[in-house]
């Protein structure tokens, strides 16, 4: 009987917080962000964050400007297409462009690796990093910042 009252007491429905984003939502990131790529060549569509997390979906269809943030790590899934993450090594024209974030137009001293489908990238705060993009392709992927 205590058993059946201490299920009753539950909260009906999912947690506070609790999201499931299924595998076709994902990948239909580069189909529904297509037609809002910009000058800077990428599209982004935030979602509500909850507490430190927040998310971002994103294509982009030529190389981004190099990022640093102080204060979020990344980590990232690649939906569909390629491209190669420059990581580490020091920014190239820096601007502050928010608190806490800069930018650059390259990244110099930095390694690359290939990035496909179904990859995981994690990136801590205050970590250099961009994604080429080769001419003609494209790369689409879900990002969660962690705000530390």
């Amino acid at each position: 009987m205590i058993l059946l009252c201490a299920g009753f007491a539950l909260p009906a429905g999912d947690p506070e917080g609790f999201h499931v984003w299924k595998s076709a939502e994902l990948k239909s990131i580069a189909k529904t962000l297509a037609p809002k790529v910009n000058e800077t060549h990428s599209a982004t569509q935030p979602i509500p964050g909850i507490g430190n997390y927040s998310f971002i979906t994103i294509l982009r269809t030529a190389t981004a400007a190099a990022e640093y943030h102080e204060t979020q790590a990344d980590v990232f899934v690649v939906e569909t297409g390629e491209g190669t993450l420059v990581i580490g090594g020091h920014l190239v024209d820096e601007k502050a462009t928010a608190p806490h974030e800069r930018r650059g137009t390259s990244i110099t001293g930095g390694t690359e690796r290939k990035l496909a489908p179904g990859d995981i990238v994690s990136i801590p705060a205050k970590i250099p990093h961009q994604i080429k993009v080769d001419a003609g392709k494209q790369i689409a992927y879900f990002i969660v910042k962690v705000t530390q």
